[in-house]
């Protein structure tokens, strides 16, 4: 029973905006990160480090695939101490003026040993961003060899970059579907490493046979009328022992991931803006769109109609941006899709 597959089914990658830029020592670059998208980072030549905030620094390797989920700011460079210059101070720079999506590429540093770094900011889904890129740590280091596959992904990074420059026709969905690809391969080579970690969460309860049973069972039919019963039955346990046991792996009850991973799928329909209310409550197992739209603002902090709102004004940014015609105003929670914090 593959189930990685069943939970990353309907991640999908919305946008991606790449970027080479080649290094020299010493160099250093500092990103404020852009909210809700992931970042990939992969080097050839020099050695180099990153660290997030409250994290210490962390010697990446050539070709080792670096990756922070939900985009959070961070901090790079050719050593652990170098002082960093800010990536919006560095674009304005060089590419003064409105961006659009188109790729980047730029040189920087020292003049020093070189490293040669390939990046991609990745939108996902709602469905991905709330179910799966939430919940994993805010930095991902998977070195090159953890897989027989490392070589492999890098490759795929540098190719996927290297083919966006180009900008041939097709480039936007061939950078998406690469980008789905390479998320894929770094959460099964995040989740099989021996350093994976040990806090309660999704990918444990994934490797464990049994809770892994009932954790497909939700994602097939989420709308059923689950309960602790049915899910045990799942797993061939006691109602008692599968709670106990799912909640020790995965951090919260099995009532509690399943509402949430509806909520995540119905976030995907309002954004979508293709159902009526009462569609997606349905398809979310509620009866009443109001006992919806009540669990819904518990969940999101917001209304349906307000988040769906909310995201058609980003998606809308999304396409101001892909037709460069200058950024809108930003609002919180809702940034347009632009190169200017790589």
């Amino acid at each position: 029973m593959d189930v990685l597959s069943e939970v990353l089914s309907i991640c999908r990658a919305e946008r991606a905006v790449t970027a080479r830029f080649q290094l020299s020592a010493p160099w250093g670059l500092r990103s404020e990160g852009v909210a809700g998208s992931a970042v990939i980072r992969m080097v050839r030549g020099a050695p180099w480090w990153v660290a997030v905030a409250g994290q210490a620094p962390q010697r990446v390797a050539p070709g080792d695939l670096v990756m922070l989920p939900l985009g959070a700011p961070h901090v790079m460079g050719s050593g652990p101490d170098v002082p960093a210059l800010p990536f919006a101070a560095l674009l304005e720079r060089r590419t003064p003026g409105a961006r659009d999506e188109a790729p980047l590429q730029l040189q920087y540093g020292g003049g020093g040993e070189s490293s040669d770094m390939f990046s991609a900011l990745l939108w996902f889904s709602a469905y991905c961003r709330h179910s799966v890129l939430r919940i994993l740590p805010p930095l991902l280091h998977v070195p090159a060899d953890a897989l027989s596959a490392g070589m492999g992904l890098a490759d795929t990074m540098q190719a996927l970059v290297t083919e966006t420059l180009d900008q041939r026709p097709g480039w936007r969905v061939s950078a998406s579907r690469m980008g789905e690809l390479l998320l894929i391969n770094l959460l099964r080579a995040f989740l099989t490493a021996q350093r994976a970690p040990t806090e309660a969460g999704w990918w444990r309860g994934l490797a464990d046979p049994a809770l892994a049973r009932a954790i497909a069972a939700m994602h097939r039919e989420p709308a059923r009328a689950w309960t602790v019963a049915a899910l045990a039955a799942e797993a061939a346990m006691s109602r008692s022992r599968f709670s106990d046991r799912f909640r020790g792996l995965v951090g919260t009850t099995p009532m509690a991931y399943l509402a949430a991973h509806r909520m995540a799928l119905a976030a995907e329909q309002l954004e979508a803006g293709l159902l009526p209310l009462a569609k997606v409550a349905q398809d979310a197992g509620y009866e009443s769109d109001k006992v919806f739209a009540r669990a819904f603002r518990r969940w999101a902090g917001v209304s349906p109609t307000l988040y769906a709102r909310r995201e058609g004004a980003r998606r809308t940014a999304m396409g101001r941006v892909d037709a460069a015609a200058p950024a809108p105003q930003n609002t919180p929670g809702n940034d347009p899709p632009s190169s200017s914090r790589f």
